[in-house]
C-alpha cells in the first residue's frame, strides 16, 4: 500500500508541474466558456437573467390607436421588466438613439396614423433596429406585426358585422376590441424547467469536454514512463501490476476532481454560473471524472505507443464532446440526440439540468449510475489490456 501511495504522490507532483495539463484542465475550459458566453449567451436582463430590451418611441400622431400601442402594448411589457421604453420628439431623434447605442430599436408612429387606420387607409408603423442587437430588433418587429395583425382582425370583424346592421361602426369596433381571443398562451411559472441557463450550460459543457483531455495526458504518462524506463523500475519493485495501474489511474482521477472543483468555483464567481446543489454537483463531478478516466484508460489500453494513444484519445475526446452536446445543444437534432445518450457528456449535463429543476440530489441518481457504469466498463477494458499498457 505504501508503494502505491508513493507512486501516487510522485505522479501528482509531476502533474502539478505539467504546463500542458494545466492549460487543458483549467485555462482552456475557462477561456472557451467565456468566449461562448460572450458570443452566444443570453441578455443580462433583469430579474433572473431573462430577455430585456431598450426601445425608443417616436409618437408623431398622438391619436387613440397610437396611444393604444404605446400604453396598451408596450406599457405592460415595460411593467413586467421586459422592456425599457423612452420617448423621442422626432424621427431623427429616434434614429440617433439607435445609432448611439442608447436604444436597441425605435418605433416610429407617423402623423395621421390613427386617422388613417380609422378611415381604412394603409399606414406604416416603422421599426428601426440596431445591427448590434438582432434579438431585440426581431422582438420589436414581432411586436409591431402582432399589433398590426390585431388591428386588422378588428377591422375585418367590424366590416363583416356592419353589413346589414344599423349599429354604429365605432361601437362595433369597441365590441370587437373587447372580445377575448379564442386561444391564449400562458406561461406556467410554477413548472420546473429541466434545462440549464446559457452561462451554466457552456461552463459545464466546456469543463467536461476538456476533462477528457486532462485525463488523456494523465493516462498517457504510462506510455511516457514505459518509454524512458521508469515504469520498468516500478514493476521491478515489490508491487503488483494492478497496483501500479491503480496508482496511475488514481492520480488521473484526483487531477480530474481538482480540475472540476476549480472550474465549478471559478465559473460561478467569474461568470455567475449556477451549478445547483453542491452535493449533487459533487456526485456528478466525481462520477463524471471516473467515467472520463475509465474510458480514456480503456481506449489507451489498445494503443501501442504514446503517439498512437494521443491520436486515438484526441479523436475520442472530440467525438464524444460533439455528440454529447458539450459545445452546443443537440437535443433537437433527431438521431444525434439519441446517439448522445451513449456519451458521458450527455448524462453529466442532463444530471445538472435535473438538479437545477428539482434541487434534490435524488434526481441525479440515474446519471450518476450511468457514469459509474461507463467508468466500470472502461476500467475493466484497461485491466484486461494491462499487460500491453505496462510492458513494451
Amino acid at each position: 500500500m505504501s508503494a502505491i501511495l508513493t507512486i501516487l504522490i510522485k505522479d501528482l507532483r509531476q502533474r502539478s508541474r505539467d504546463g500542458t495539463l494545466l492549460l487543458f484542465a483549467l485555462a482552456l475550459p475557462l477561456g472557451l466558456a467565456f468566449m461562448l458566453n460572450a458570443l452566444l449567451g443570453g441578455s443580462s436582463g433583469s430579474g433572473e437573467g431573462g430577455f430585456t430590451a431598450e426601445y425608443t418611441v417616436v409618437d408623431e400622431d398622438g391619436g387613440d390607436v397610437a396611444t393604444a400601442f404605446t400604453e396598451g402594448v408596450l406599457g405592460p411589457l415595460e411593467d413586467d421588466g421586459l422592456l425599457t421604453v423612452t420617448t423621442a420628439a422626432t424621427e431623427d431623434d429616434g434614429i440617433e438613439s439607435v445609432e448611439s447605442g442608447d436604444a436597441d430599436a425605435a418605433f416610429i408612429i407617423p402623423s395621421g396614423f390613427s386617422d388613417s387606420l380609422a378611415d381604412g387607409e394603409s399606414v406604416e408603423l416603422t421599426v428601426i433596429g440596431s445591427a448590434n442587437a438582432p434579438e431585440a430588433v426581431q422582438v420589436a418587429r414581432e411586436i409591431g406585426r402582432a399589433f398590426a395583425g390585431e388591428h386588422r382582425r378588428i377591422q375585418l370583424a367590424v366590416t363583416i358585422a356592419a353589413e346589414g346592421s344599423d349599429t354604429d361602426g365605432a361601437e362595433l369596433a369597441q365590441r370587437a376590441g373587447e372580445t377575448a381571443a379564442p386561444v391564449t398562451v400562458e406561461e406556467d411559472a410554477s413548472a420546473q424547467r429541466r434545462e440549464l441557463d446559457t452561462v451554466t450550460y457552456y461552463s459545464a459543457g466546456t469543463a467536461f469536454f476538456f476533462l477528457f483531455f486532462a485525463a488523456m495526458f494523465s493516462v498517457n504518462s504510462i506510455f511516457e514512463e514505459r518509454g524512458n524506463g521508469t515504469l520498468a523500475r516500478l514493476l521491478a519493485a515489490p508491487i503488483s501490476r494492478p497496483g501500479v495501474l491503480a496508482a496511475k489511474l488514481s492520480s488521473a482521477v484526483l487531477v480530474g476532481i481538482a480540475s472540476m472543483a476549480i472550474l465549478v468555483i471559478a465559473s460561478s464567481l467569474l461568470f455567475g454560473a449556477d451549478w445547483g446543489a453542491p452535493l449533487g454537483v459533487a456526485a456528478l463531478s466525481v462520477s463524471g471524472v471516473l467515467a472520463a478516466v475509465g474510458i480514456t484508460a480503456g481506449v489507451a489500453g489498445f494503443a501501442g505507443n504514446s503517439e498512437q494513444a494521443l491520436n486515438w484519445l484526441s479523436v475520442i475526446a472530440m467525438l464524444l464532446g460533439v455528440l454529447g452536446g458539450a459545445l452546443f445543444p443537440i437535443t433537437q437534432l433527431g438521431a444525434l440526440s439519441t446517439l448522445s445518450y451513449f456519451t458521458p457528456h450527455r448524462w453529466f449535463l442532463d444530471g445538472l439540468a435535473n438538479l437545477s429543476a428539482d434541487g434534490s440530489v435524488a434526481t441525479v441518481l440515474t446519471p450518476v449510475l450511468v457514469l459509474l457504469g461507463m467508468a466500470a466498463v472502461g476500467g475493466g477494458a484497461a485491466l484486461f489490456r494491462m499487460g500491453r499498457m505496462l510492458h513494451s
